[in-house]
């Protein structure tokens, strides 16, 4: 045929050309999807909100499924930012929780990874243009008791607003002195060495500019200065002995245990605060032991939520912008289980995120975790970080952890179904991709979930890796 030649308006004459004396106009109906479903029974619709960072495809209907536990908090979809992530080992945890780092990075949200043990976070934060603290003997140190970037707002603020700052990181530093203290002793300390404690904090704070540090502490509590003896309601000095007995050598363990060089002195390294992504790398010191692991990552989530309210102090007197963040919280059950009253410090930092502008991911393999920790108080809390956080994300998770999920987050049976067929299979089938890798249900209230297949694209392949160690000491052939 010619080139440049048009057809007639009702097509070509001829067999099979499609020849019409006359098209008529398509019927149009219009009514709710309820009533559609009877007339076209292929019309469904699953509500996934086009809000935040593309995270996949629905499984049942194909289109994209976004997520921003900040952005859905402004949407009013949810009622707070927090994340709590579910799953098998090698299912993809860690990915959907960097695949949601990178992508509110580009919004403007800033990254924060409060102790990475393995380090699975390091490449990604160093593609982000981040600072990475890798914290442990012979590395960077940090101060327990350092107010961090709550101090640099103290100059900044009036005398009142500076005095309330300064009430806060004194709680703040007494808290974590607690916490380390019951870390290393097996249990809390009493109301008597809490006001002891207290009262040293106080004396070496106002006895110099400079941050105290746990030695100090020691050295001071260890001397019997006159003031702690009147904290300690002591009349003699025998008496003041008796009530710092136990005390000392727990202060001492903090020192020169196996603690040693970890957090006995200054923080030695300068937090960027304008840095996009912040990582605080644990991986040296996660194969000393549970104790060194739990006191790290007390430390770096006392340190990181000191920087988010630092931020929030200044963007409330209008003396900064306000910057969002979200915290990453891998391996949550290995800090927990340290010693009883941690799961109360740590929900005491992460309870007000909403007011901070925070998102926070927890992530963990199951809620069977939890349950080595050492008191049924401290289980029924930790349980409660499951329950307040709005965005439950559950991976492959076999039949028996379905059904304690159920009492936390309702599932239908359908949605059972779907989780238990992403668990690891039963049977011995090398070379084989485990069957839930990348498929996620988002769970949202009593809404249906979301179930949803992640892909890999683009440098993702290697940034979300997390098994280079192993096929690199894979032995050659």
């Amino acid at each position: 045929m010619p080139a440049g030649t048009v057809a007639p308006a009702w097509g070509w004459r001829g067999p099979g050309t499609g020849r019409a004396a006359h098209v008529d106009a398509g019927v149009e109906y219009q009514g709710t999807t309820s009533q559609l479903c009877g007339l076209y029974p292929f019309v469904a619709g699953s509500g996934a909100p086009a809000i935040g960072v593309p995270i996949g495809r629905h499984m049942l209907w194909g289109e994209v499924v976004c997520l921003d536990p900040l952005a859905w908090l402004r949407a009013g979809l949810v009622t707070n930012p927090g994340i709590f992530v579910l799953g098998q080992p090698g299912v993809g945890k860690s990915t959907i929780a960097k695949r949601l780092a990178v992508g509110m990075a580009a919004t403007g949200t800033r990254l924060l990874v409060l102790g990475d043990t393995k380090p699975d976070y390091t490449p990604l934060v160093d593609y982000l243009g981040g600072q990475v603290v890798r914290i442990g003997r012979g590395l960077y140190r940090i101060n327990p008791l350092d107010a961090g970037p709550l101090a640099a707002a103290l100059p900044r603020l009036s005398r009142a607003d500076a005095a309330q700052l300064r009430l806060e990181i004194r709680g703040r530093r007494l808290s974590l002195l607690l916490a380390l203290c019951a870390l290393v002793r097996g249990r809390p300390v009493s109301n008597a060495e809490e006001v002891i404690l207290g009262r040293a904090v106080d004396l070496l704070t106002d006895a110099a500019a400079a941050d105290p540090t746990i030695p100090q502490v020691l050295t001071l509590i260890d001397t019997g200065h006159s003031d702690l003896l009147a904290a300690a309601r002591a009349r003699t000095d025998g008496e003041y002995r008796r009530r710092v007995d136990e005390l000392i050598p727990t202060l001492a363990l903090l020192c020169d245990g196996t603690l040693r060089g970890v957090f006995d002195a200054p923080t030695s390294v300068h937090i960027d605060l304008n840095a996009p992504a912040l990582s605080f790398d644990i991986s040296r010191v996660a194969a000393a032991g549970d104790t060194v692991v739990t006191a790290a990552m007390l430390s770096v989530w006392s340190y990181g939520h000191a920087l988010v309210d630092a931020t929030t102090v200044l963007a409330h007197h209008g003396l900064a912008p306000r910057r969002p963040y979200l915290a990453v919280m891998d391996e949550l059950w290995r800090a927990l289980r340290g010693a009883t009253g941690l799961v109360e410090h740590a929900a005491a930092l992460t309870r007000l995120n909403r007011a901070k502008g925070m998102a926070t991911i927890m992530i963990t393999h199951s809620l069977a975790d939890l349950d080595a920790l050492p008191t049924p108080q401290d289980r029924a809390k930790a349980q409660g970080f499951v329950e307040r956080a709005a965005i439950k994300i559950l991976a492959g998770l076999p039949p028996r952890e379905l059904d304690r999920i159920n009492q936390v987050v309702r599932l239908t049976t359908a949605e059972r179904d779907l989780v238990a067929s992403w668990a690891a299979p039963e049977a011995w089938l090398p070379n084989t991709a485990h069957p839930g890798r990348g498929k996620y249900l988002i769970k949202t209230g009593e809404r249906p979930g979301l179930p949803v297949a992640l892909t890999l694209v683009g440098d993702e392949y290697t940034l979300y890796d997390t098994d280079t160690a192993i096929r690199d000491t894979e032995p050659s052939t």
